[in-house]
């Protein structure tokens, strides 16, 4: 998903794929350390993924309470 794409969606959604990612995060960690996981790149881009939608996040609420002080 690219940032563009993330930025049309709501709070609510931002926030349910944010849990998401912080889940498949927690999996992709157990894997690690048990061994399973072959595609190490993949820990790199879910972090990555999480600091966007944790962005985003905290850009839309900033604009709010921008809009509430004017």
């Amino acid at each position: 998903m690219k940032v563009k794409d993330m930025r049309l969606l709501s709070t609510a959604e931002l926030q349910a794929k944010l849990d998401d990612a912080r889940h498949e995060l927690m999996n992709l960690r157990f894997q690690s350390v048990t061994g399973q996981l072959t595609d190490t790149s993949r820990l790199k881009k879910t972090r990555r993924l999480i600091a966007q939608f944790e962005t985003i996040l905290s850009e839309q609420k900033s604009a709010g309470q921008r809009e509430g002080e004017k």
